[in-house]
């Protein structure tokens, strides 16, 4: 093994070891564990082929963590839309969040109701102003508009 093997074969290992020490604390997406590692000043050919190797041993997987992901911002209360966004964000496109939900949450119905629920009184009659604000709480929380409307319409909200 000449010089420059050994040296790529060092750089390899430090990757490894970097990565897996992200991966044993929490499951990252691809796109997380080359961005990190890029800061560390690696190159990506060779961070590229670190993933590769952990995602066929089994160490990291995209789906296990968009899985995880999703588990964890429904248990916080986020819809949908805010989920898929930071998904895509994290390198993760082909995935369906609704699947998780259903094993979760029961629907994004129920969940909405547990959000609303826990941040709102129930009242029957709102002005447009409180409507628009509960609406917008809502929406930040990645619910879309026609959820929204289907939830008032099942607690029977007017304004």
């Amino acid at each position: 093994m000449n010089e420059h093997q050994t040296l790529q074969s060092s750089e390899l290992k430090s990757i490894k070891d970097y990565c897996l020490g992200l991966l044993v604390r929490r499951d990252h997406s691809q796109k997380e564990l080359l961005n990190k590692s890029l800061l560390k000043g690696w190159r990506t050919d060779d961070i590229i082929a670190v993933i590769d190797e952990l995602a066929v041993q089994g160490w990291q997987s995209d789906t296990r963590y968009a899985e995880s992901y999703t588990r964890h911002r429904i248990n916080k209360g986020y819809g949908p839309v805010w989920i898929s966004y930071e998904l895509h964000k994290n390198g993760i496109d082909n995935f369906n969040v609704d699947d998780i939900v259903w094993q979760i949450a029961g629907s994004w119905i129920d969940l909405l109701e547990q959000v609303y629920s826990k941040k709102y009184k129930q009242a029957s009659v709102l002005d447009r102003n409180e409507w628009a604000k509960r609406s917008r709480f809502l929406m930040q929380r990645g619910f879309p508009c026609t959820m929204i409307s289907t939830l008032f319409d099942h607690l029977n909200i007017k304004f």
